[in-house]
Order: structure tokens, then sequence, then C-alpha cells
């Protein structure tokens, strides 16, 4: 399902859920419109390879382009949903789908993939990156062989890349994540942190504002304990899960922003003597989280629609390979069911705001 119209629907405390059948915007979602800007000043996100084009608006997209999709690695069922958007834009594009990716989010896993997607003179390469910098040169030396690069969910280096896909502004984000840990613990207590990798571009700038939302005043009797990395994966985000309420036994929530970390945080407190007792929230599908709200171990979590992301790169791709846009702020192209949509500083197009879930409308959604 999109979730499209979620401009209209925010979370509660600024933002209400949304009804059935809308499309919704992200920190979760797709929105229509323009997007919203981020506050970084504009700047030439041109690096090596990208061209000095002039973009045309009229210019008709292309069939046929080959499309890669290479996210932070394969059979990750968050990253299954974005590859799976991506790759019905390729179809109602008339082009030539590719995923391709490691089995692990190391740093330079995805190196390989870029050189291969290389030789195989790909039009376009969509990555959710691992690591901003690591994949740069490689990203740069597909550029320079004039393929367009689209980073989407988490950022390349932003002379890596073409344009830059975003869920929601980073601020949104990490404010909805405080807000709702806050409704949940009163606003009192020790929190914690359980996070995906070290380096996921993500994660750390959603944390970073997490961590100046934490210091105003409504926030101060919320203290951040810890903050841990499961590495998206399951076992280990289990494991981080139990460690950090072995170790902080007045832990008064978990806040996870990574889809792995909060389904596997909710199995463990589900079955513990945790239950009812710590607060577990963060960023998840509602698929995977559904059994936890039904049983009471989660209240309330968010997301935007990962398929839309993956619609939305793809026919960002497209637009690029097709010259209607170049990167730079203020060109706008159309996208589908998705509508128009704007470019924005540093060439980010933004999705939307982020849906919150609760027992009250979860069964509204099905991704």
């Amino acid at each position: 399902m999109s979730l499209r119209s979620a401009r209209a629907g925010t979370f509660r405390r600024g933002l209400v859920p949304v009804a059935a059948g809308l499309v919704l915007a992200v920190g979760l979602s797709a929105c229509g419109g323009t997007t919203r800007e981020s506050t970084a000043d504009q700047g030439d996100s041109s690096g090596g390879g990208a061209s000095a084009a002039t973009a045309d608006p009229n210019a008709p997209l292309k069939e046929g382009l080959k499309i890669a999709f290479l996210p932070k690695q394969l059979n990750n069922p968050y990253s299954d949903i974005e590859a799976g958007g991506g790759q019905a834009a390729v179809t109602e594009l008339k082009g030539e789908y590719k995923l391709v990716g490691p089995n692990d989010a190391s740093a330079s896993s995805q190196v390989s993939y870029i050189n291969t997607l290389i030789q195989q003179q790909q039009d376009v390469i969509g990555i959710a990156a691992n690591d901003p910098n690591a994949v740069c040169p490689s990203l740069n030396q597909a550029r320079d062989a004039g393929i367009k690069v689209v980073a989407f969910d988490s950022d390349a280096a932003k002379q890596c890349r073409d344009v830059f896909v975003n869920q929601a502004t980073t601020q949104g984000i990490g404010e909805t994540l405080v807000s709702m840990t806050r409704e949940l613990t009163g606003g009192q207590g020790d929190i914690a942190i359980l996070s995906a990798t070290p380096n996921a571009t993500n994660q750390n700038a959603w944390i970073a504002v997490m961590e100046q939302e934490l210091k105003k005043p409504e926030n101060a009797g919320m203290k951040l304990v810890a903050t841990v990395y499961g590495n998206d994966d399951d076992q280990k985000s289990f494991q981080e899960a139990q460690g950090l309420l072995q170790t902080y036994p007045n832990l008064k929530a978990i806040v996870s922003p990574t889809t792995v970390g909060i389904a596997a945080t909710a199995r463990y407190v589900s079955s513990s003597s945790y239950k009812g007792k710590v607060a577990v929230t963060g960023l998840g599908t509602p698929n995977q989280m559904r059994e936890f709200v039904k049983d009471g171990t989660v209240s309330q979590f968010a997301l935007w629609n990962p398929a839309d992301i993956g619609y939305l790169a793809g026919y960002a791709g497209a637009a690029l390979a097709s010259g209607q846009i170049t990167g730079k702020q203020g060109e706008t192209f159309t996208a589908g069911k998705l509508g128009k949509y704007t470019i924005g500083t540093d060439g980010e197009i933004v999705l939307g705001p982020p849906t919150v879930f609760t027992a009250q409308n979860i069964d509204q959604f099905d991704f």
C-alpha cells in the first residue's frame, strides 16, 4: 500500500495517523507535491563524471534503460520492499531491472558490485550506501562512464552521486523518535538506542538529531545511557537488546531506528519479564511489528512505505538518464503514481513525513 497522503496526517503530538488507502509521505512514505528541503546550503553536488548539462523538463523518458539497484544487503525485509518498489518503477518505465548486493552490511561490501555494474554498462545505479565514503571512488568511476547514480535511503557522499532520495527530513525523523519515546516514558528515565551499523549514514544522522532533541527542556527527564549496534543482523540485534536490559536494569525504553533492530528487540522483550515495563519503539514495517502491537509489547512505532522509496529512486534515475533533470536544486520531475517532485538542496529529494503506527491504525497497512 502506498502511504503518500501522510502529509495530511501525522503523529500524535504533531502527527496524526493516516487512513487506509491514502498514499502517505515518508518519514516513512511518499509525499505528493514538492519536497521538503534540508537546511544545508546548496552547493554543487556534482563529482567525478558529472556534466554541466542543462535539464530539459520536457524531454521524454527513455525506454529500455538499464537500471540496477544495490541495497545495503540482500535478504533484508526492509531492503527487499525497497527493491520491489524499484522493480515496479522500472517495469512501468519499460526498462531492464537488475538487483545485486552483498549478504552483509559491512562498509566496503558494495564496492565490487559497483565495479561489476560499470562493466555491464548500466544506465543508472541506485544505491543505499552502507558507508558514505567507502563507495565513493567506485561511484565516481561509474559517473565517469556516464552512469547516473541515485542514492536512496542511506546517502553516499554528496560528491559521488547525482541525487539522494531521502525518506523524510533528517530533522523530522529524529524529532519523531524522541517524541514517541517521551510519550511512552512520560518523559522520564533512562533510554537506549539500538542502531544498525556504526557507519550507517541515515542512522547516525537521526541519532545526532535525537541527541540534540534530548537537550531540550521538555526532554530533560530522559537520559540516553547507551547506543549499541546490531549491524542489521537479527541475532546480533536480539543479543544487543538483551545486553542493554541486563546492563541497565532501570531502562525505560529502547529506541531502534532500524527495522531489523526494532523487530529483534520486540521479540526479546515480548517473551521476557520486561514486557509492559520497558517500552520498545523506533522504525519498523507494519507487517513485521503487527504481532508485537497486538500482544502489547509495542504501543507505537513509525515508518514510511519503503516500496515508495525504491519507486521514487527508479523514476529519479530515469529522469536523470533522460535529461529531464541533472540533480540541481529547483529542478522538477514526475515520479509516476507519486506525482511531482522538486529537487532540494544538495540534490536531495524528500519522500515525505513519517507515519506513526498504533493498535488503532496498524491493520490499515499491508507492507
